[in-house]
Protein backbone atom coordinates (compact mmCIF):
# COMPACT_ATOMS: atom_id res chain seq x y z
CA UNK A 1 0.00 0.00 0.00
CA UNK A 2 1.06 3.35 -0.89
CA UNK A 3 2.33 6.20 1.95
CA UNK A 4 -0.59 7.84 1.57
CA UNK A 5 -1.66 7.72 5.52
CA UNK A 6 1.85 9.65 7.14
CA UNK A 7 -0.13 12.44 7.72
CA UNK A 8 2.58 15.17 7.43
CA UNK A 9 0.09 17.46 7.84
CA UNK A 10 -1.46 16.11 10.81
CA UNK A 11 2.16 15.60 12.60
CA UNK A 12 2.91 19.13 12.07
CA UNK A 13 -0.24 20.77 13.59
CA UNK A 14 -0.93 18.02 16.36
CA UNK A 15 0.10 18.18 19.64
CA UNK A 16 0.91 14.60 19.06
CA UNK A 17 4.13 15.63 17.79
CA UNK A 18 5.43 19.01 19.74
CA UNK A 19 3.93 17.57 23.17
CA UNK A 20 1.66 20.68 23.56
CA UNK A 21 -1.56 20.03 25.14
CA UNK A 22 -4.24 18.86 22.84
CA UNK A 23 -6.25 22.07 21.55
CA UNK A 24 -10.27 21.70 22.05
CA UNK A 25 -11.80 19.55 19.32
CA UNK A 26 -13.70 21.46 16.21
CA UNK A 27 -17.37 21.59 16.66
CA UNK A 28 -17.55 21.47 20.34
CA UNK A 29 -21.02 20.69 21.56
CA UNK A 30 -23.20 23.11 23.29
CA UNK A 31 -24.31 22.63 26.70
CA UNK A 32 -28.17 20.25 27.36
CA UNK A 33 -30.77 23.11 28.39
CA UNK A 34 -33.49 21.90 30.77
CA UNK A 35 -35.58 19.52 29.49
CA UNK A 36 -33.79 18.94 26.10
CA UNK A 37 -33.70 16.28 24.11
CA UNK A 38 -29.66 15.25 24.22
CA UNK A 39 -29.99 14.44 20.32
CA UNK A 40 -30.19 18.28 20.13
CA UNK A 41 -26.73 18.55 21.10
CA UNK A 42 -24.84 16.11 18.93
CA UNK A 43 -23.39 18.93 17.21
CA UNK A 44 -21.43 16.83 14.23
CA UNK A 45 -19.06 17.74 11.55
CA UNK A 46 -20.47 19.19 8.13
CA UNK A 47 -20.69 17.50 5.35
CA UNK A 48 -23.27 14.84 3.07
CA UNK A 49 -23.79 11.91 5.59
CA UNK A 50 -26.75 12.89 8.28
CA UNK A 51 -27.18 10.42 11.60
CA UNK A 52 -29.28 8.09 9.83
CA UNK A 53 -29.05 4.98 8.49
CA UNK A 54 -30.76 5.76 5.10
CA UNK A 55 -27.45 8.91 4.90
CA UNK A 56 -25.00 6.70 6.09
CA UNK A 57 -26.11 3.58 3.70
CA UNK A 58 -25.97 5.76 0.62
CA UNK A 59 -23.41 8.02 0.85
CA UNK A 60 -20.34 5.44 2.20
CA UNK A 61 -18.12 3.52 0.48
CA UNK A 62 -15.52 0.99 1.87
CA UNK A 63 -11.76 2.91 1.27
CA UNK A 64 -9.25 0.51 -0.71
CA UNK A 65 -6.91 0.40 2.08
CA UNK A 66 -9.15 -1.78 4.34
CA UNK A 67 -10.06 -4.04 1.23
CA UNK A 68 -6.57 -4.31 0.43
CA UNK A 69 -4.92 -4.25 4.01
CA UNK A 70 -6.19 -7.75 4.99
CA UNK A 71 -4.55 -7.90 8.75
CA UNK A 72 -4.01 -6.06 11.68
CA UNK A 73 -2.73 -5.84 15.14
CA UNK A 74 -5.10 -5.08 18.06
CA UNK A 75 -3.52 -3.95 21.27
CA UNK A 76 -6.47 -5.03 23.22
CA UNK A 77 -4.29 -3.66 26.60
CA UNK A 78 -5.86 -1.23 29.57
CA UNK A 79 -6.07 -1.31 33.53
CA UNK A 80 -7.47 -4.80 33.60
CA UNK A 81 -4.94 -6.38 32.47
CA UNK A 82 -3.02 -5.15 35.67
CA UNK A 83 -4.26 -8.18 37.97
CA UNK A 84 -3.74 -10.42 35.04
CA UNK A 85 -6.46 -12.61 36.20
CA UNK A 86 -8.61 -12.26 32.66
CA UNK A 87 -11.38 -10.76 30.91
CA UNK A 88 -14.44 -8.66 32.68
CA UNK A 89 -12.07 -8.56 36.03
CA UNK A 90 -13.67 -4.88 36.69
CA UNK A 91 -16.98 -6.38 36.79
CA UNK A 92 -16.09 -9.92 38.22
CA UNK A 93 -14.22 -8.69 41.04
CA UNK A 94 -17.43 -7.30 42.46
CA UNK A 95 -19.53 -10.66 41.90
CA UNK A 96 -18.93 -12.02 45.46
CA UNK A 97 -17.42 -15.92 45.36
CA UNK A 98 -16.26 -15.37 41.59
CA UNK A 99 -12.58 -16.67 40.95
CA UNK A 100 -11.90 -13.12 40.01
CA UNK A 101 -13.19 -11.92 43.52
CA UNK A 102 -11.50 -14.48 45.54
CA UNK A 103 -8.57 -13.32 44.09
CA UNK A 104 -8.90 -9.79 44.58
CA UNK A 105 -9.67 -10.18 47.98
CA UNK A 106 -6.85 -12.31 48.71
CA UNK A 107 -4.55 -9.75 46.73
CA UNK A 108 -6.07 -6.84 47.29
CA UNK A 109 -8.32 -6.73 49.82
CA UNK A 110 -12.50 -6.33 49.93
CA UNK A 111 -13.98 -4.34 47.21
CA UNK A 112 -15.89 -2.11 49.76
CA UNK A 113 -12.24 -0.99 50.45
CA UNK A 114 -10.22 -1.64 46.87
CA UNK A 115 -12.13 -1.15 44.31
CA UNK A 116 -11.53 -1.20 40.35
CA UNK A 117 -10.79 2.68 40.96
CA UNK A 118 -7.88 1.11 43.02
CA UNK A 119 -6.70 -1.01 41.01
CA UNK A 120 -6.40 1.82 37.60
CA UNK A 121 -4.41 3.53 40.42
CA UNK A 122 -1.36 0.79 40.64
CA UNK A 123 -1.38 0.41 36.86
CA UNK A 124 1.83 2.00 35.95
CA UNK A 125 2.67 0.20 32.71
CA UNK A 126 6.41 0.85 33.64
CA UNK A 127 7.43 -1.89 31.33
CA UNK A 128 5.65 -0.66 28.45
CA UNK A 129 7.71 -0.46 25.10
CA UNK A 130 5.66 0.97 22.65
CA UNK A 131 8.54 1.51 19.37
CA UNK A 132 9.70 -2.06 20.45
CA UNK A 133 6.03 -3.79 20.34
CA UNK A 134 5.25 -1.10 17.32
CA UNK A 135 8.00 -2.63 15.42
CA UNK A 136 7.17 -6.29 16.49
CA UNK A 137 4.14 -6.07 14.67
CA UNK A 138 4.79 -4.30 11.84
CA UNK A 139 7.26 -7.59 11.20
CA UNK A 140 4.61 -10.00 11.39
CA UNK A 141 3.17 -8.47 8.53
CA UNK A 142 0.38 -6.05 10.08
CA UNK A 143 -0.91 -3.70 7.64
CA UNK A 144 -2.83 -1.65 10.01
CA UNK A 145 -3.05 -0.95 14.00
CA UNK A 146 -5.96 -0.53 16.32
CA UNK A 147 -5.74 0.46 19.71
CA UNK A 148 -7.71 0.38 22.58
CA UNK A 149 -9.29 3.91 23.69
CA UNK A 150 -11.64 2.39 26.36
CA UNK A 151 -13.05 -0.81 27.74
CA UNK A 152 -16.35 -1.28 29.82
CA UNK A 153 -14.50 -0.41 32.84
CA UNK A 154 -14.91 3.11 31.81
CA UNK A 155 -11.36 4.43 31.86
CA UNK A 156 -10.29 6.55 28.40
CA UNK A 157 -6.86 5.58 27.85
CA UNK A 158 -6.26 8.65 26.22
CA UNK A 159 -6.35 12.84 26.70
CA UNK A 160 -9.76 13.19 27.60
CA UNK A 161 -11.60 16.38 27.46
CA UNK A 162 -14.42 14.61 29.23
CA UNK A 163 -13.74 12.09 31.46
CA UNK A 164 -12.01 12.98 34.38
CA UNK A 165 -10.84 9.08 34.36
CA UNK A 166 -8.24 8.82 31.99
CA UNK A 167 -4.76 7.55 31.50
CA UNK A 168 -3.30 11.08 31.20
CA UNK A 169 -4.86 11.97 34.63
CA UNK A 170 -4.50 8.10 36.28
CA UNK A 171 -2.75 5.00 36.26
CA UNK A 172 0.38 5.37 33.92
CA UNK A 173 0.05 9.47 33.32
CA UNK A 174 0.30 8.61 29.45
CA UNK A 175 -1.40 9.28 26.65
CA UNK A 176 -1.78 5.42 25.29
CA UNK A 177 -3.77 6.15 22.05
CA UNK A 178 -1.66 9.34 21.43
CA UNK A 179 1.54 7.51 21.30
CA UNK A 180 0.29 4.77 19.36
CA UNK A 181 -1.38 7.16 16.96
CA UNK A 182 2.53 8.77 16.64
CA UNK A 183 4.08 5.68 16.05
CA UNK A 184 0.94 4.57 13.12
CA UNK A 185 0.88 7.67 11.48
CA UNK A 186 5.26 7.98 11.53
CA UNK A 187 4.74 4.75 10.02
CA UNK A 188 2.31 5.60 7.45
CA UNK A 189 0.05 2.78 9.05
CA UNK A 190 -3.85 3.07 9.29
CA UNK A 191 -4.82 3.41 12.69
CA UNK A 192 -7.56 2.69 14.87
CA UNK A 193 -9.30 3.10 17.90
CA UNK A 194 -11.92 0.44 19.79
CA UNK A 195 -14.37 2.13 21.85
CA UNK A 196 -16.31 -0.49 24.32
CA UNK A 197 -17.31 2.38 27.32
CA UNK A 198 -21.29 2.74 25.94
CA UNK A 199 -22.02 -0.51 27.66
CA UNK A 200 -19.94 0.76 31.32
CA UNK A 201 -24.02 1.96 32.67
CA UNK A 202 -24.63 -1.55 33.08
CA UNK A 203 -21.84 -3.00 33.11
CA UNK A 204 -20.73 -1.58 36.30
CA UNK A 205 -23.96 -2.06 38.50
CA UNK A 206 -22.59 -4.94 40.62
CA UNK A 207 -20.25 -1.91 41.83
CA UNK A 208 -22.79 -0.62 44.05
CA UNK A 209 -23.92 -4.21 45.46
CA UNK A 210 -21.93 -5.94 48.32
CA UNK A 211 -21.19 -8.47 49.90
CA UNK A 212 -24.65 -10.55 50.44
CA UNK A 213 -22.36 -13.09 53.36
CA UNK A 214 -19.46 -13.09 55.06
CA UNK A 215 -17.97 -10.34 57.89
CA UNK A 216 -18.68 -7.34 55.18
CA UNK A 217 -22.26 -8.49 54.02
CA UNK A 218 -23.97 -5.26 53.64
CA UNK A 219 -21.01 -2.79 53.29
CA UNK A 220 -21.65 -0.94 49.63
CA UNK A 221 -18.48 -1.00 46.99
CA UNK A 222 -16.82 1.53 45.68
CA UNK A 223 -18.87 2.26 43.00
CA UNK A 224 -21.47 4.04 46.07
CA UNK A 225 -18.73 6.41 46.49
CA UNK A 226 -19.01 10.24 45.56
CA UNK A 227 -16.40 12.95 45.20
CA UNK A 228 -16.87 14.17 48.88
CA UNK A 229 -15.52 10.68 49.73
CA UNK A 230 -11.91 11.46 48.63
CA UNK A 231 -10.65 14.30 50.70
CA UNK A 232 -7.34 13.66 51.44
CA UNK A 233 -7.31 10.42 49.38
CA UNK A 234 -5.28 9.47 46.45
CA UNK A 235 -8.24 10.20 44.17
CA UNK A 236 -8.80 13.21 45.95
CA UNK A 237 -11.29 15.73 43.26
CA UNK A 238 -11.74 12.87 41.02
CA UNK A 239 -15.44 12.18 41.35
CA UNK A 240 -15.77 7.78 41.49
CA UNK A 241 -19.01 8.37 39.52
CA UNK A 242 -17.25 9.21 36.71
CA UNK A 243 -15.65 6.06 36.50
CA UNK A 244 -19.00 3.70 37.74
CA UNK A 245 -21.74 5.54 36.51
CA UNK A 246 -23.64 4.27 39.53
CA UNK A 247 -26.03 7.10 40.36
CA UNK A 248 -28.93 5.06 38.76
CA UNK A 249 -31.17 1.99 39.86
CA UNK A 250 -29.76 -1.12 38.09
CA UNK A 251 -31.69 -2.28 35.38
CA UNK A 252 -33.17 1.33 34.02
CA UNK A 253 -31.59 2.62 30.77
CA UNK A 254 -28.93 5.12 30.38
CA UNK A 255 -30.37 8.58 31.16
CA UNK A 256 -29.48 11.68 28.56
CA UNK A 257 -26.37 12.67 30.33
CA UNK A 258 -24.61 9.74 30.60
CA UNK A 259 -25.29 9.26 26.63
CA UNK A 260 -24.55 12.91 25.65
CA UNK A 261 -21.21 12.38 28.03
CA UNK A 262 -20.48 9.28 26.09
CA UNK A 263 -20.90 11.09 22.64
CA UNK A 264 -18.43 14.22 23.46
CA UNK A 265 -16.53 11.74 24.68
CA UNK A 266 -16.00 9.63 21.51
CA UNK A 267 -16.06 12.81 19.05
CA UNK A 268 -12.94 14.39 21.36
CA UNK A 269 -11.19 11.01 20.66
CA UNK A 270 -11.60 11.28 17.10
CA UNK A 271 -11.01 14.80 16.51
CA UNK A 272 -7.71 14.79 18.74
CA UNK A 273 -6.48 11.67 16.86
CA UNK A 274 -7.80 11.51 13.71
CA UNK A 275 -8.43 7.49 13.51
CA UNK A 276 -8.45 5.28 9.95
CA UNK A 277 -10.81 2.68 11.66
CA UNK A 278 -13.54 3.18 15.03
CA UNK A 279 -14.55 -0.15 16.36
CA UNK A 280 -17.58 -0.67 18.37
CA UNK A 281 -17.80 -3.52 20.65
CA UNK A 282 -21.31 -2.74 20.00
CA UNK A 283 -24.47 -4.29 18.35
CA UNK A 284 -25.18 -1.80 15.37
CA UNK A 285 -24.42 1.39 16.85
CA UNK A 286 -24.38 2.67 20.25
CA UNK A 287 -26.67 4.55 22.26
CA UNK A 288 -29.04 5.00 19.39
CA UNK A 289 -29.43 8.37 18.70
CA UNK A 290 -25.84 8.92 19.63
CA UNK A 291 -23.96 6.19 18.18
CA UNK A 292 -25.63 7.56 14.28
CA UNK A 293 -24.68 10.91 15.35
CA UNK A 294 -21.22 10.16 15.96
CA UNK A 295 -20.78 7.87 12.74
CA UNK A 296 -22.00 10.69 10.76
CA UNK A 297 -19.71 13.23 12.78
CA UNK A 298 -16.21 10.98 12.00
CA UNK A 299 -16.81 10.18 7.84
CA UNK A 300 -17.57 13.85 7.23
CA UNK A 301 -14.82 15.07 9.68
CA UNK A 302 -12.43 12.12 7.96
CA UNK A 303 -13.52 13.54 4.63
CA UNK A 304 -12.00 16.89 5.79
CA UNK A 305 -8.79 15.13 7.37
CA UNK A 306 -8.18 13.86 3.56
CA UNK A 307 -8.87 16.79 1.59
CA UNK A 308 -12.43 15.31 0.70
CA UNK A 309 -11.65 11.81 -0.04
CA UNK A 310 -12.93 9.31 2.85
CA UNK A 311 -11.15 6.65 3.96
CA UNK A 312 -12.66 5.84 7.02
CA UNK A 313 -13.86 2.93 8.48
CA UNK A 314 -16.33 2.02 11.29
CA UNK A 315 -17.26 -1.81 12.66
CA UNK A 316 -19.47 -3.40 14.71
CA UNK A 317 -21.85 -6.31 15.36
CA UNK A 318 -25.10 -7.84 14.55
CA UNK A 319 -25.65 -5.76 11.32
CA UNK A 320 -28.28 -5.88 8.85
CA UNK A 321 -27.38 -6.56 5.42
CA UNK A 322 -28.35 -2.94 4.16
CA UNK A 323 -26.51 -1.66 7.60
CA UNK A 324 -23.34 -3.15 6.20
CA UNK A 325 -23.30 -0.85 3.33
CA UNK A 326 -22.31 1.70 5.84
CA UNK A 327 -20.55 -0.22 8.65
CA UNK A 328 -18.36 -3.43 8.21
CA UNK A 329 -20.18 -6.25 10.49
CA UNK A 330 -17.72 -7.41 12.76
CA UNK A 331 -17.69 -11.44 13.98
CA UNK A 332 -15.86 -11.69 17.48
CA UNK A 333 -17.59 -14.98 18.03
CA UNK A 334 -18.79 -16.13 14.92
CA UNK A 335 -17.46 -16.95 11.68
CA UNK A 336 -19.01 -17.04 8.45
CA UNK A 337 -19.34 -20.78 6.72
CA UNK A 338 -19.42 -19.35 3.54
CA UNK A 339 -17.74 -16.80 1.23
CA UNK A 340 -19.64 -13.52 1.87
CA UNK A 341 -20.34 -10.86 -1.19
CA UNK A 342 -20.60 -7.66 1.42
CA UNK A 343 -16.49 -7.25 3.45
CA UNK A 344 -16.72 -7.99 7.01
CA UNK A 345 -14.48 -8.51 10.20
CA UNK A 346 -12.85 -11.47 12.56
CA UNK A 347 -10.88 -10.42 15.82
CA UNK A 348 -9.58 -12.99 17.71
CA UNK A 349 -6.85 -13.15 20.54
CA UNK A 350 -4.33 -16.00 21.10
CA UNK A 351 -4.87 -15.83 24.63
CA UNK A 352 -7.28 -13.91 26.49
CA UNK A 353 -8.04 -10.78 25.52
CA UNK A 354 -7.23 -9.34 29.19
CA UNK A 355 -4.17 -10.82 30.24
CA UNK A 356 -4.42 -13.76 31.76
CA UNK A 357 -1.49 -15.25 34.01
CA UNK A 358 -3.44 -18.94 33.66
CA UNK A 359 -4.10 -18.73 29.74
CA UNK A 360 -0.54 -18.31 30.09
CA UNK A 361 0.69 -21.09 31.62
CA UNK A 362 -2.02 -23.58 29.54
CA UNK A 363 -0.39 -21.86 26.26
CA UNK A 364 -1.82 -19.43 23.79
CA UNK A 365 -3.02 -20.53 20.08
CA UNK A 366 -1.01 -21.58 17.83
CA UNK A 367 0.76 -19.41 15.02
CA UNK A 368 -0.42 -22.59 12.41
CA UNK A 369 -3.50 -21.94 13.89
CA UNK A 370 -3.81 -18.67 13.43
CA UNK A 371 -2.35 -18.43 9.78
CA UNK A 372 -5.11 -20.59 8.82
CA UNK A 373 -7.75 -18.95 9.86
CA UNK A 374 -6.07 -16.00 8.79
CA UNK A 375 -6.69 -17.60 5.32
CA UNK A 376 -9.74 -18.61 5.75
CA UNK A 377 -11.06 -15.18 6.60
CA UNK A 378 -9.51 -13.70 3.74
CA UNK A 379 -10.68 -16.13 1.33
CA UNK A 380 -14.50 -15.21 2.40
CA UNK A 381 -13.77 -11.20 2.13
CA UNK A 382 -12.80 -10.72 5.24
CA UNK A 383 -10.49 -9.01 6.98
CA UNK A 384 -8.40 -10.11 10.17
CA UNK A 385 -7.58 -8.51 13.51
CA UNK A 386 -5.60 -10.26 15.99
CA UNK A 387 -5.07 -9.59 19.63
CA UNK A 388 -1.66 -9.71 21.13
CA UNK A 389 -1.64 -9.93 25.30
CA UNK A 390 0.12 -7.51 27.17
CA UNK A 391 1.01 -8.08 31.04
CA UNK A 392 -0.31 -4.88 32.95
CA UNK A 393 2.80 -3.58 33.03
CA UNK A 394 2.91 -3.21 29.48
CA UNK A 395 5.92 -5.74 28.34
CA UNK A 396 5.21 -9.05 25.82
CA UNK A 397 5.90 -12.17 27.61
CA UNK A 398 8.03 -14.59 25.86
CA UNK A 399 5.09 -17.04 24.21
CA UNK A 400 4.17 -14.22 22.50
CA UNK A 401 6.97 -13.27 20.99
CA UNK A 402 7.41 -17.26 19.98
CA UNK A 403 3.93 -16.42 18.63
CA UNK A 404 4.58 -13.31 16.62
CA UNK A 405 8.22 -14.85 15.48
CA UNK A 406 6.46 -18.07 13.75
CA UNK A 407 3.63 -15.64 12.70
CA UNK A 408 6.34 -13.66 10.79
CA UNK A 409 7.95 -16.59 9.14
CA UNK A 410 5.00 -17.36 7.17
CA UNK A 411 3.89 -13.87 6.19
CA UNK A 412 7.65 -13.05 4.86
CA UNK A 413 7.46 -15.90 2.50
CA UNK A 414 3.30 -16.16 1.95
CA UNK A 415 2.39 -12.37 2.52
CA UNK A 416 1.65 -12.10 -1.54
CA UNK A 417 -1.48 -14.47 -1.16
CA UNK A 418 -3.10 -12.16 1.26
CA UNK A 419 -2.52 -8.50 0.64
CA UNK A 420 -4.30 -7.10 -1.60
CA UNK A 421 -6.35 -9.77 -3.15
CA UNK A 422 -9.80 -10.64 -3.57
CA UNK A 423 -12.14 -13.39 -3.23
CA UNK A 424 -12.25 -15.70 -6.07
CA UNK A 425 -15.62 -17.56 -7.20
CA UNK A 426 -15.91 -19.95 -4.40
CA UNK A 427 -13.53 -19.55 -1.66
CA UNK A 428 -12.19 -23.11 -1.05
CA UNK A 429 -12.63 -26.55 -1.44
CA UNK A 430 -12.05 -29.65 1.02
CA UNK A 431 -13.93 -31.62 4.08
CA UNK A 432 -14.31 -28.34 6.06
CA UNK A 433 -15.95 -26.35 3.11
CA UNK A 434 -19.88 -25.64 3.37
CA UNK A 435 -21.20 -23.48 0.15
CA UNK A 436 -24.26 -22.15 0.72
CA UNK A 437 -26.91 -20.43 -2.12
CA UNK A 438 -27.71 -18.18 1.07
CA UNK A 439 -24.29 -17.07 2.02
CA UNK A 440 -25.25 -13.86 3.07
CA UNK A 441 -26.85 -15.25 6.11
CA UNK A 442 -24.52 -18.36 6.77
CA UNK A 443 -22.96 -16.80 9.83
CA UNK A 444 -22.84 -18.89 12.81
CA UNK A 445 -21.36 -19.86 16.07
CA UNK A 446 -17.73 -21.14 16.12
CA UNK A 447 -15.86 -23.40 18.26
CA UNK A 448 -13.39 -20.83 20.22
CA UNK A 449 -14.39 -18.52 17.08
CA UNK A 450 -11.74 -20.10 15.02
CA UNK A 451 -13.89 -22.75 13.45
CA UNK A 452 -12.25 -26.57 12.70
CA UNK A 453 -9.09 -28.03 12.71
CA UNK A 454 -7.96 -27.87 8.72
CA UNK A 455 -5.52 -30.21 6.88
CA UNK A 456 -3.38 -30.00 3.62
CA UNK A 457 -7.16 -31.12 1.95
CA UNK A 458 -8.81 -28.14 3.07
CA UNK A 459 -7.63 -25.22 0.08
CA UNK A 460 -8.37 -21.74 0.11
CA UNK A 461 -8.30 -19.10 -2.72
CA UNK A 462 -7.76 -15.45 -3.30
CA UNK A 463 -7.05 -13.63 -6.65
CA UNK A 464 -4.98 -10.70 -7.31
CA UNK A 465 -3.55 -9.23 -10.52
CA UNK A 466 -4.86 -11.93 -12.79
CA UNK A 467 -3.52 -14.63 -10.84
CA UNK A 468 -5.35 -17.37 -8.42
CA UNK A 469 -4.06 -18.26 -5.04
CA UNK A 470 -4.51 -21.73 -4.23
CA UNK A 471 -3.25 -22.19 -0.55
CA UNK A 472 -3.52 -25.51 1.13
CA UNK A 473 -4.02 -25.33 4.60
CA UNK A 474 -1.09 -28.11 5.72
CA UNK A 475 1.50 -29.80 4.23
CA UNK A 476 0.67 -32.79 1.68
CA UNK A 477 1.57 -35.80 3.49
CA UNK A 478 2.56 -37.07 -0.26
CA UNK A 479 3.99 -34.28 -1.41
CA UNK A 480 1.24 -34.31 -4.18
CA UNK A 481 -1.57 -31.39 -3.84
CA UNK A 482 -5.08 -32.37 -5.81
CA UNK A 483 -7.09 -29.00 -6.38
CA UNK A 484 -10.08 -30.47 -7.57
CA UNK A 485 -11.99 -27.28 -8.12
CA UNK A 486 -9.27 -26.59 -10.91
CA UNK A 487 -10.05 -29.72 -13.24
CA UNK A 488 -9.57 -29.33 -16.73
CA UNK A 489 -13.32 -29.25 -17.02
CA UNK A 490 -14.40 -27.36 -14.22
CA UNK A 491 -16.35 -24.59 -15.35
CA UNK A 492 -15.35 -22.00 -12.28
CA UNK A 493 -11.20 -22.04 -14.21
CA UNK A 494 -11.33 -22.52 -17.85
CA UNK A 495 -7.84 -20.96 -18.76
CA UNK A 496 -5.62 -22.87 -20.09
CA UNK A 497 -2.53 -22.94 -17.27
CA UNK A 498 0.63 -21.27 -18.00
CA UNK A 499 2.26 -21.26 -14.85
CA UNK A 500 2.34 -22.24 -11.28
CA UNK A 501 4.57 -20.88 -8.66
CA UNK A 502 5.28 -21.92 -5.17
CA UNK A 503 5.56 -19.39 -2.93
CA UNK A 504 8.61 -19.13 -1.30
CA UNK A 505 10.38 -21.30 -3.65
CA UNK A 506 12.01 -21.00 -6.94
CA UNK A 507 12.05 -24.51 -8.08
CA UNK A 508 9.89 -25.26 -10.89
CA UNK A 509 6.65 -26.71 -10.42
CA UNK A 510 5.47 -29.91 -12.16
CA UNK A 511 2.09 -30.12 -12.80
CA UNK A 512 -0.72 -31.91 -14.79
CA UNK A 513 -4.15 -31.21 -14.98
CA UNK A 514 -7.58 -33.75 -16.33
CA UNK A 515 -10.54 -33.81 -15.07
CA UNK A 516 -10.30 -35.17 -11.65
CA UNK A 517 -8.25 -32.35 -10.50
CA UNK A 518 -5.07 -30.04 -11.09
CA UNK A 519 -2.16 -32.35 -9.47
CA UNK A 520 0.90 -29.93 -8.27
CA UNK A 521 4.05 -32.13 -7.02
CA UNK A 522 5.30 -29.75 -4.38
CA UNK A 523 8.82 -29.20 -4.56
CA UNK A 524 11.44 -29.80 -1.73
CA UNK A 525 10.83 -31.79 2.12
CA UNK A 526 8.46 -31.31 3.57
CA UNK A 527 8.40 -27.99 5.86
CA UNK A 528 6.46 -28.28 8.95
CA UNK A 529 2.43 -28.24 8.59
CA UNK A 530 1.83 -24.64 7.85
CA UNK A 531 -0.29 -23.13 4.80
CA UNK A 532 1.82 -23.43 1.53
CA UNK A 533 0.46 -20.85 -1.31
CA UNK A 534 0.29 -21.56 -5.18
CA UNK A 535 0.36 -19.28 -7.83
CA UNK A 536 -1.18 -19.60 -10.73
CA UNK A 537 -0.90 -17.85 -13.56
CA UNK A 538 -2.94 -18.12 -16.87
CA UNK A 539 -1.37 -18.70 -20.36
CA UNK A 540 -1.04 -15.69 -22.48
Amino acid sequence: MKNKFSRRKFLKSSALATGASMTAPMWLPRALAAGESPAATYAIAPGPFKPTWESLEQNYQLPDWYRDAKFGIWAHWGPQCQPQQGDWYAQRMYVQGHAQNKFHVEHYGPPSQFGFKDVIHEWKADKWNPEELFKRYQRAGAKFFVAMANHHDNLDMYDSQFQPWNSVNVGPKRDIVGTWAKLAHAAGMPFGVSVHSARAWNWYEVAQGADTNGPLAGIPYDGKLTKADGKGLWWDGLDPQDLYAQNHKPGVPPDAAYVTKWFNRTKDLLDKYHPDLLYFDDSKLPLGDAGLNIAAHYFNANKQWHDGKLEGVITSKELTTDEQRAVVNDLERNLTEDLLMTPWQKDLCIGAWHYDDNRYKTGYRSARSMVNLLVDVVSKNGTFLLNIPLRGDGSIDDKAIAFLDDFTKWMDVNSDCIYGTRPWTIYGEGPSVKHDATAQASVKNAPRGIGPEHSAADIRFTTKAGALFAIALGWPADGKLVIKSLAANSPLYKDEIGNIELLGSTEKIIFTRDDTGLTVAIPGERAGNYAIALKIVPKK
